[in-house]
């Protein structure tokens, strides 16, 4: 605390939290109660073990000794989670340590009620002039001591909820990702992103929160029996009268608790599908601002947000009725006990002992009738969280059976016996009749058209789809390379050897063979470099080649190697090829299978299985396929003209030739390795140098911001709020203010009226005033809190859609280096703050701080020369104020921080999943969870440590102002009439709970405004140009022709970077089809980036039809040229949406793309049509299915400008064919831009432009850069052209 005054706190100045409350221990325990839980529904044993695979015979039995050794990871196959069974599993694990909680509530429960009594001798001791003093002090003293031993009672209390809340957290949290690293495709169907991470912010956050008031859920209504007996014996008959107005209450609690809960699971629902939607916006934002796409998606996210902000305005309508019952109850039922009390009996008198001890009792039921329905509440909406979180641990899990393990002796790696599979129970199998044998060191390709099951094959030599029947075995370690790569945030180095043991040799020698010595050079970190979110910093062929890398290094017994060599240059294709994957690579002994659609690399397989609409229609080698003239040598003799034998050689193929190609192939590998050997050396000795040139630092951390929140961002709310609400809410604050004062001023002259032949006078009058008073006050806080609880729903929804604006308009490199993690953040849990807690904070502020004002006049009122006390006492709470906020402010920043990081590393497992199950590196990333996990649990207990800290230490001070007053009451009770004593001393008493609400909720606000502070932070972000110009009107028919210019154009990636283009002058004439070459790094996709304005220039500029492109709006840009992306990128929603989100197109329009792009007959295969749902990243589609739907969104466009970054290497050969015929016909009057990896596909272009080291160095046709004999022949020859 002493530090966090002095200075703002540090990661470094938290201690660590103890072995008990971390997660690993947590999650064990957790475990355990869920495996017990799981054998009483006696289900089918299936333990998941990360080291190493479970030997196919214990998978029918259990044994005491896995038991012990084991770990269940979350359920069986056999056992649906429920939420009772979800609540049963926490109860066992928690269960004990909450019983200590009841024990404590026990006893603060008893100390409540004995100020009343206390209360009831003071009053009683000042009305009998005879009785002695040292009474009146002793009195006062125990004043001071019980209610000192009450709050300490209630601090540990809460102190061990909030411990069991931070563990539940820790259990829910660990378990939830646990279960996303075995929950199976159908599963993670219907569990999005976007909705894990809601359950692992805004769910839990609901536990937590009910975790530190469910025992009032009990106490409340025993608290409410104990005052009622108290309030008899006071009153009564009376009683029973304040009885009935509690049970006439008791409908309307139970009304705004189910329609809270009503409201809650909308808002929730609304919550998902727009996290999930912005979660997908994120990671497809580059595809977005290619297609000029934001208006749209921000148009989607803001219906689901209306629906959200309906739920949570009439929520807050909801609460504020809420409240002012609250705030009424005991008025009502005071009045109700005193009118029936006064009329039951003529000769009943209203003195300030009978008063003051009813108004104690009825303050005392102010925490049961405000926890007890706050408590329903939360259980209310913890229900429906434990039925969210039962229902995704019920999610279908993938089964360990599903792949066999093949006994160490046999000859084969991998086989397949009739193997049906299916990606969902509820779908059609995907692939039918599967039987395949794998010999231990072979290579097999896996051959096929787009969408006829080759990725699936994989996946079911994973173990990733269900196995409807047959048998699946392999042998040893599998590595995965799959076709859409997954780099996770981390550097160079680590992405290789991904948690394995360096070896120097080993590594570099696997770099070398991977071709990324060029790239090491060009990184500014070297191998350190780090790399962002999804490899965001890298093109495609060097995340593809960086992930062929990590497989490689970990040396594993058999490959699966999903088309790895489509997202690479022809000529670097060749080289992995040789040096890694062929029969001469560094995997030569290793068992591979390789999908992909390359025919030069064919003739080298030692098998070839051909796929077909899900079924193997060919098996054999090469040559053996081909004298069977069967599909396979059709498909060749029309796709494989390119190859160096002559048409008429294709038929007979000689012992000779096939020697002759393996001879060749040989001096190539010979020549590459002795280069090789002799670059590897130098290369690193560069490398090691250039490491300390810079740290490859790209992604920035959330930091936490320092100091107080700032006056302007409390300014900007208000500000949003409006002038309206503002003077509304401050009208009816100070009127309910005003009567409250007032009423309870009332009470005390009430109290000392005369008694005159054995009654008071003028109770009619007194009790008229007083009814009035109340209604006042119950009108005014209803009034007063609606308004600015809407108010601040109003801001809440105002923010958010800055905060999307802002984050659309910023340009791509702001992604690049803001993890997805910080957007969801403040997407998620920051505005969900903003929703639903800063407004009831800032509400219950303003009540706090004129209540405060209240009850201090009221003690000065009734005894002034208790006010002097004010004074000292006052300062010493300001000072305990500052010096709590200071230290809670930064450990509520520190905590937001962290989270972060907590969420990315979600979303990148999500995202990774199969990768990280093909490598069993599940245990290691389980382990970083929990670590991440862990540091984010300190700065919360440190948090909540601190806020005990202070509720001690003002419950003292508070305290001490009752015993003052009870004090100068005992010592002036000759001029003080006990009345006004009784008035003061009630105040007093209510002035230690409205202290400690008030700092915690001043401290509440600033905390909790640090949400609004962050969410700013990225409203203010700075934007990319404007999307719109002035010359909006006068751009309907551009671009008409399709010329393009660059004039001494360069383009640089940052500030601080060298040039990636410089002086690129050329002129693409329209109509022209101009293709993009060179190698690695040379600048092709740069030369994409600064036409779509991604990237602004450097130097130069872009004319299109003589128009400069950086005059123009983005939009207006990006909508006038079309590209078809290397990363085929879809978003869930309808397949319509995906092709047409700003409806412009009628669906015959639709169908004629879909017809063009070789994709109607499966579209109209569709249950749905048009209409069938894409999940979240399109993964219910082939990725060659993805890139057609991108040609048919070109095709849909048709503009003047069309660019295809490397489109079609995702297809297999025939589809690449039809896809560059339909182009060519289609687009024939377009401007065809082509960033090309196969070389084939722009042979018939204009021109070609050949690109190295970011310039020009050839352009021309393609039969004079070969005459050339340049750096293009060169290219051509690599990938067998020439």
């Amino acid at each position: 605390m002493f530090r966090g005054y002095k200075q703002p706190l540090k990661d470094e100045d938290i201690w660590l939290l103890r072995k008990s409350d971390r997660a690993e221990e947590i999650l064990a325990k957790f475990s355990k109660a869920i495996q017990k839980e799981w054998h009483k529904v006696k289900p089918l044993h299936a333990v998941t073990e990360f080291s190493s695979p479970l030997p196919l015979e214990n998978h029918n039995r259990i044994s005491q000794e896995i038991k012990e050794e084991k770990e269940v990871l979350l359920k069986s196959p056999s056992m649906q989670m429920t939420r009772q069974s979800l609540l049963k599993i926490i109860v066992k694990t928690f269960g004990m340590q909450y019983l200590l909680t009841t024990i404590l509530m026990v006893l603060f429960t008893a100390f409540l009620f004995i100020s009343p009594q206390l209360m009831s001798l003071l009053l009683a001791q000042l009305k009998n002039p005879s009785a002695p003093s040292w009474q009146g002090f002793l009195v006062a003293a125990l004043l001071l001591i019980c209610p000192c031993c009450q709050s300490l009672f209630l601090h540990q209390h809460d102190y061990i909820c909030y411990v069991i809340g931070m563990r539940l957290r820790s259990a829910i949290i660990g378990s939830v990702y646990k279960k996303a690293l075995v929950i199976s495709s159908a599963g993670r169907k219907s569990c999005s992103a976007g909705e894990i991470v809601n359950l692992i912010s805004t769910d839990i956050q609901k536990l937590m929160d009910l975790a530190t008031c469910l025992n009032y859920v009990w106490s409340a209504p025993f608290t409410i029996i104990v005052a009622m007996y108290f309030l008899w014996q006071t009153l009564g008959v009376a009683v029973f009268a304040g009885v009935g107005v509690f049970i006439l209450n008791l409908p309307f609690m139970t009304a705004f608790g189910v329609v809270l809960k009503k409201l809650q699971e909308e808002q929730m629902k609304q919550k998902d599908s727009r996290i999930k939607l912005i979660s997908e916006i994120l990671q497809g934002i580059k595809v977005l601002k290619l297609y000029a796409w934001e208006n749209a998606f921000m148009k989607k996210v803001n219906e689901f947000r209306i629906q959200e902000m309906k739920a949570v305005k009439m929520g807050a309508l909801m609460l504020s009725g809420a409240l002012a019952v609250f705030v009424a109850s005991p008025f009502w039922v005071a009045l109700t006990m005193f009118g029936v009390f006064l009329t039951v009996d003529d000769q009943n008198v209203l003195d300030a002992q009978k008063a003051f001890v009813t108004i104690i009792l009825l303050n005392i039921l102010r925490i049961p009738l405000r926890m007890f329905p706050l408590a329903l509440t939360l259980s209310v909406q913890s229900s429906v969280s434990l039925k969210r979180l039962a229902k995704y641990f019920s999610e279908t899990e993938l089964e360990e059976g599903n792949v066999e393990t093949i006994d160490s002796s046999s000859k084969n790696d991998v086989t397949v016996e009739d193997g049906t599979f299916t990606w969902a129970c509820s779908e059609p199998p995907s692939l039918r009749g599967i039987n395949i044998t794998i010999p231990k060191g072979s290579l097999v390709a896996v051959v096929g058209q787009v969408g006829c099951g080759k990725t699936s094959l994989l996946s079911a030599l994973l173990g990733e789809m269900e196995k409807v029947e047959g048998h699946v075995a392999t042998k040893g370690s599998i590595a995965y390379i799959p076709q859409q790569t997954w780099i996770p945030n981390a550097t160079f180095k680590e992405n290789i050897i991904f948690g394995g043991e360096f070896k120097k040799d080993w590594y570099d020698s696997v770099i070398s063979a991977c071709a990324l010595l060029p790239d090491l050079k060009i990184l500014s970190g070297g191998e350190n470099t780090e790399i962002g979110e999804k490899g965001v910093n890298l093109s495609g062929g060097q995340k593809q080649r960086i992930s062929i890398a990590r497989a490689v290094y970990r040396n594993c017994d058999v490959y699966l190697l999903d088309d790895p060599l489509s997202a690479v240059d022809a000529h670097v294709g060749q080289h992995l090829f040789e040096q890694v994957i062929g029969p001469n690579g560094l995997l030569k002994n290793k068992t591979r299978v390789l999908v992909t659609h390359g025919v030069s690399f064919l003739p080298q397989m030692d098998k070839i299985i051909v796929l077909s609409e899900g079924r193997i229609s060919e098996v054999g080698s090469y040559y053996e396929l081909l004298q069977r003239n069967g599909s396979f040598a059709e498909f060749l003799q029309t796709y494989a003209s390119n190859s160096e034998q002559d048409e008429e050689e294709k038929s007979e193929i000689t012992s000779e030739a096939v020697q002759g190609v393996k001879c060749k192939k040989g001096t190539k590998k010979a020549a590459g390795d002795d280069s090789a050997r002799k670059e590897l050396h130098p290369e690193m000795d560069d490398l090691e140098i250039d490491d300390n040139i810079g740290d490859g630092k790209l992604t920035e951390a959330d930091v936490a911001l320092t100091g107080r929140v700032k006056l302007s961002v409390y300014l900007d709310y208000l500000k949003m709020m409006g002038k309206w609400y503002l003077i509304f809410s401050a009208i009816f604050f100070i009127i309910q203010q005003v009567a409250a004062l007032g009423h309870n001023y009332w009470i005390g002259l009430w109290a000392d009226d005369p008694v005159i032949n054995g009654t008071q006078q003028n109770k009619n009058m007194r009790l008229g005033v007083y009814s009035f008073l109340g209604i006042l006050q119950a009108v005014g806080i209803f009034a007063a809190s609606a308004s600015i609880i809407i108010g601040g729903v109003s801001v809440s929804r105002k923010l958010h859609t800055r905060l999307l604006y802002s984050v659309l308009r910023c340009p791509l490199s702001f992604f690049e280096k803001t993890p997805s993690g910080n957007l969801t953040n403040r997407f998620s849990k920051e505005m969900d703050t903003i929703d639903n807690i800063v407004p009831q904070i800032l509400m219950m502020f303003l009540i706090m701080t004129l209540t405060i004002v209240e009850i201090l006049l009221v003690i000065a009122l009734a005894t002034p020369l208790a006010a002097v006390a004010f004074i000292p006492l006052g300062l010493l709470y300001f000072f305990l104020q500052r010096f709590y906020v200071a230290t809670s402010r930064q450990l509520k920043r520190l905590d937001s921080v962290s989270k972060s990081p907590l969420y990315t590393h979600f979303n990148e497992t999500l995202q990774g999943v199969n990768v990280i199950r093909a490598f069993k590196e599940q245990e290691r990333f389980i382990q970083e969870s929990n670590h991440r996990l862990n540091t984010t649990q300190r700065f919360y207990f440190s948090s909540f440590v601190a806020n005990r800290w202070l509720s001690v230490r003002c419950d003292l001070l508070s305290n001490f102002i009752v015993f003052i007053v009870a004090v100068v009451g005992v010592l002036f009770r000759e001029s003080i009439t006990p009345g006004l004593v009784g008035l003061a001393v009630v105040n007093s008493l209510r002035l230690t709970s409205v202290l400690k609400e008030a700092v915690h909720t001043a401290t509440d606000l600033e905390t909790n405004s640090v949400a609004v502070e962050r969410v700013k932070e990225y409203c203010d972000a700075e934007p990319e140009a404007q999307w719109t110009s002035d010359h909006a009107s006068e751009l309907d028919n551009w671009p008409s022709a399709g010329r393009i210019e660059f004039q001494n154009y360069g383009l640089r990636y940052r500030k601080d970077l060298d040039f990636a283009l410089r002086n690129v002058t050329a002129v693409f004439q329209p109509g022209e089809k101009v293709g993009i070459v060179g190698r690695t790094g040379a600048g092709k996709s740069s030369l994409t980036l600064g036409l779509f304005r991604i990237l602004e220039p450097a130097t130069g500029k872009i004319c299109i039809d003589e128009t400069d492109i950086s005059k123009l709006g983005l939009h207006e840009l990006r909508c006038k040229i079309t590209i078809i992306p290397q990363d085929p990128v879809l978003f869930s929603g309808s397949l319509r949406m995906n092709l047409d989100p700003f409806d412009n197109y009628s669906d015959e329009n639709i169908w004629v793309a879909l017809e063009l792009s070789h994709l109607k007959s499966f579209v109209a295969s569709l249950p749905d049509g048009l209409d069938h749902i894409c999940s979240e990243g399109g993964e219910n589609l082939s990725v060659g299915q993805r890139q057609l739907v991108c040609l048919a969104r070109a095709l849909l466009r048709k503009t003047r400008i069309l660019v295809l970054d490397e489109a079609t290497a995702a297809v297999d050969l025939e589809t690449d064919d039809l896809i560059q015929s339909t182009i060519r016909r289609e687009f024939e009057d377009s401007t065809v831009i082509t960033i090309a990896h196969r070389l084939n596909t722009i042979m018939d272009y204009t021109r070609i432009v050949v690109f190295d080291k970011g310039e020009i160095v050839e352009f021309d046709s393609p039969s004079r850069l070969l005459e050339n004999k340049g750096l293009f022949y060169s290219m051509a020859r690599d990938a067998n052209i020439i």
